[in-house]
Formats: structure tokens, sequence, C-alpha cells
């Protein structure tokens, strides 16, 4: 039941925002990331698709996240909206945004639980200058409802 919710909703997510507006050609796509959450202590690792932005600078990057450690399993499906505070992908621009999505726990002898989980975050990104290549970003989130306490995530987005 949890995987059929889990997969329900990142196939709602990204047939909504399938359509959204892009950035120029060759600043959107998806990629790897990795990280560590604190409260439960765990690593994450996942992946994010970057549908471009909705309108300038704002940007809709949901994302799927699995952690491990602290006896404990999370899947955490998420949608977010960040905010860039400069236009130009080759320079280091800082970013603002949200998150919010089901965080499903599974503990290690026997039980689960689901929660909706709610963040706010903040990174920096910068583009690559070789066409197509995407961006590599550094990111922190805060928990605040039903969420991890924090979240410290770095990745990359492939461009298409």
């Amino acid at each position: 039941m949890r995987n059929s919710i889990t997969i329900t909703f990142i196939i709602v997510l990204f047939a909504i925002t399938a359509n959204a507006g892009t950035r120029p050609a060759g600043y959107y796509g998806l990629g790897p990331r990795v990280g560590f959450t604190v409260n439960p202590d765990q690593f994450h690792f996942g992946g994010q698709v970057d549908f471009g932005e909705i309108t300038t600078n704002l940007m809709m990057v949901p994302n799927l996240e699995i952690g491990v450690g602290d006896n404990l399993t999370t899947v955490a499906p998420s949608f977010e909206l960040d905010y860039r505070f400069r236009s130009a992908w080759g320079i280091w621009s800082p970013y603002l945004g949200g998150g919010a999505g089901p965080i499903f726990y599974s503990v290690k002898h026997g039980g689960s639980d689901t929660q909706f989980g709610l963040y706010v975050q903040g990174g920096i990104m910068k583009g690559i200058a070789v066409k197509n290549s995407g961006y590599f970003f550094i990111e922190a989130k805060l928990g605040l409802a039903d969420a991890p306490d924090a979240k410290f995530t770095v990745g990359w987005t492939f461009g298409n």
C-alpha cells in the first residue's frame, strides 16, 4: 500500500509540473543527490528532476530521497519550489525555497509510519559553463512539521 501511494504521488507530481515554463535550452534535467539527515541520523541518497522555471528565477524541483540508518529507513518524495537570487547561470547563485511531501518511515524490526513533512531550505548552485552540463548545488533543509530536523545535501543536475 505504501509503495502504491508513493508511486501515485510521484506520477501526479510529475504530471502537474511537466508543462512548467522552461529556462534557456540546456538548463533543465535530472540528477543524483546525496547527504545526511539529523534526527533521525541517516545517510540519504536519491534524485531530482528540474522542470524549469515557473517564472523568472522560480524553479520547480521535485525529488525523492531514501534515508538509511538509526535502525530506520525513510522514503521521502518532495515537491519543491526554489527562488534563485541571480539570473546568470555561470556564477554561484544562492537560493531559498520550501518543500512538502509524504515521508514513509519503516523501522528495522517491524512497524511503519507515514507523515506529511514540510521544509524550508536554502542553498547555492552554479551552472556549468560547458553546454548542456546542468548545475551543481549544495543545500540545507530545516524540517518545520513532521520531518527530520535538518538535511544537508549535495547534488548535480544534468541538463538535456
